[in-house]
């Protein structure tokens, strides 16, 4: 690992650590030697983007908090997107996200939680999960890849991670479900991803009215609001990103 990388990879670990961590649980965490990673937690603090707090940890820094938030709040599809999420929200009492295509991942640029008290989803905004296995992610993938062909291509030699037992893992099934995805105008994830969690997904086309720049779902437990019941409010959903 080049030097760059272990910094990087530093950062990378201490940001699952909310409550900060010490330098020997991010040696261990990143393989390296204390020292090597030390000289990586040096940088990072000389630059802002890693701090210790009172207790002595490591946490990320201010300037580094302050440079993502402001990037995010920059970028003009979460602008735009809050109110829709919003609202969506605040009619079903489920989570809303707003989500792009990076590579073979989504990225979530946007998420609002119902109310408090409810049951809170466990996505992030920055977060990614799995293109094959998300109802934004098989979305934005269906209007990317035209044909068959070009799922095959996409899969190549790769293995699709299973997340859950209802995972789609070929190339064939995923080019039957993006065929399908293409003529509802709309895409799901029935425990896909998360076993429980039921999702709906459709497109937002902020930039272009035939290329979606992202796409906007509900997400919900399984138990608490059924697949089919999602679906059945589909047009409603789409009625309301349209409106924004």
């Amino acid at each position: 690992m080049v030097g760059t990388d272990r910094v990087l990879a530093v950062l990378t670990e201490l940001a699952g650590h909310a409550d900060g961590a010490s330098l020997e649980e991010l040696t261990r965490a990143v393989a390296s030697p204390k020292p090597t990673v030390h000289r990586a937690l040096a940088s990072l603090c000389r630059f802002g983007f890693a701090a210790r707090n009172g207790h002595g940890r490591y946490v990320l820094g201010d300037d580094f908090l302050r440079l993502a938030f402001a990037h995010h709040e920059a970028r003009p599809d979460h602008l735009r997107i809050a109110p829709v999420l919003t609202a969506l929200t605040e009619r079903y009492g489920e989570t809303a996200h707003y989500a792009v295509l990076d590579g073979y991942t989504v990225v979530y640029r946007a998420k609002v939680d119902p109310a408090a008290g409810a049951l809170r989803l466990t996505s992030t905004v920055g977060g990614r999960n799995p293109v094959h296995s998300t109802a934004v992610g098989k979305l934005l993938l269906a209007y990317a890849l035209p044909d068959d062909d070009a799922v095959t291509a996409w899969v190549g030699d790769r293995t699709l991670p299973q997340r859950t037992p209802h995972t789609l893992t070929s190339a064939e099934a995923l080019a039957a479900e993006l065929r399908t995805i293409r003529a509802h105008g709309y895409a799901v994830d029935d425990q896909e991803n998360e076993p429980g969690i039921v999702c709906l997904a459709v497109p937002v086309f902020l930039a272009s009215p035939t290329r979606p720049s992202g796409a906007v779902s509900v997400s919900a437990p399984v138990s608490r609001t059924p697949l089919a019941t999602l679906v059945a409010q589909v047009q409603a959903i789409r009625a309301t990103v349209e409106a924004r």
